[in-house]
């Protein structure tokens, strides 16, 4: 672990490269030769014993290697978690929003999983399940591999109790509470969710918390774990979640961080979760210390 960045892994396969920087260059091709060379050169691409390998370094088939992640200009995220539970298995975390969960696209050392890594020191921790980057609230991770399976289930399971709040559009015609159900796939867009005719896959309870015309606060208690589910229902249903960049329409891609609004965060919250610990047996409740208000 460097900085809170843990090693990503690559399989060799058989094949006629004559270096490891051959093979790098040509089949992880976004980092370009020289890059990888510098890369090299400091010591950021190791054997499967930890020994730093230089760019030079012989093709070995059917071994592995691994590197560090790192981006040339990585944006700042200027808001912080807070740590709500810790133990030797568990760890609950209230995460703001536009903060990654873990590394991918443009950011690695600003995302919860390696800010948490370099805090607390622990390699092994692990995301239980995932929140959008652009929702706030309640992340569970797991401290242990060996625990990591058993905490997964209760999510495939769905033996958690999840409750969301969003703040949203008042239609007076849409009687609540209500439950959503549709089926969810992947839209065009690689990013966004769409619903299509066929059996439902997802479903959401929609509760009316708080009115304060033109907008609502609403709790969501989602049945199902489906991307962008909340975010989805809530268009569908005609009142799209403030702030949300992707429904009904995309404000702009999901890699231009030159457009980001932090003063504009998507107005859903991941409030509060409730299971069994599959591994000590106690009852779990947990409660963001986050709020979602109609000012």
């Amino acid at each position: 672990m460097q900085e809170g960045v843990s090693a990503s892994c690559v399989a060799l396969p058989a094949g006629r490269w004559r270096t490891v920087a051959d093979f790098l260059a040509e089949r992880l091709p976004a980092v370009s030769r020289l890059q990888w060379h510098e890369r090299m050169a400091k010591g950021q691409v190791l054997a499967e014993d930890g020994t730093a390998l230089d760019p030079e370094a012989a093709y070995r088939p059917q071994s592995r290697l691994y590197y560090y992640r790192e981006l040339a200009f990585e944006p700042r995220i200027p808001f912080e978690a807070r740590i709500l539970f810790q133990d030797a298995h568990l760890l609950v975390v209230d995460k703001p929003h536009f903060l990654p969960v873990t590394p991918g696209g443009r950011f690695v050392k600003e995302t919860l999983l390696v800010r948490l890594k370099q805090e607390l020191g622990i390699e092994s921790i692990s995301p239980i399940h995932r929140l959008d980057r652009e929702t706030a609230g309640l992340v569970l991770f797991s401290l242990r591999p060996q625990d990591r399976g058993a905490y997964q289930s209760m999510f495939r399971q769905q033996t958690v109790f999840k409750e969301y709040q969003a703040i949203a559009p008042w239609r007076p015609h849409l009687v609540l509470p209500l439950e959503h159900r549709s089926r969810l796939q992947a839209a065009e867009q690689f990013f966004r969710q769409q619903e299509v005719s066929g059996e439902p896959n997802s479903a959401t309870r929609i509760e009316l918390l708080e009115l304060a015309a033109p907008l609502a606060r609403y709790r969501l208690l989602p049945r199902t774990g489906r991307l962008h589910q909340l975010r989805v229902h809530m268009n569908a249903l005609g009142i799209p979640i403030v702030g949300d960049r992707f429904y009904p329409s995309v404000m702009h891609p999901a890699d231009a961080p030159a457009l980001e609004d932090f003063s504009n965060p998507l107005r859903l919250l991941a409030c509060s979760l409730a299971f069994i610990d599959p591994v000590t047996g106690a009852k779990r409740s947990f409660q963001s210390e986050r709020k979602l208000t109609l000012a």
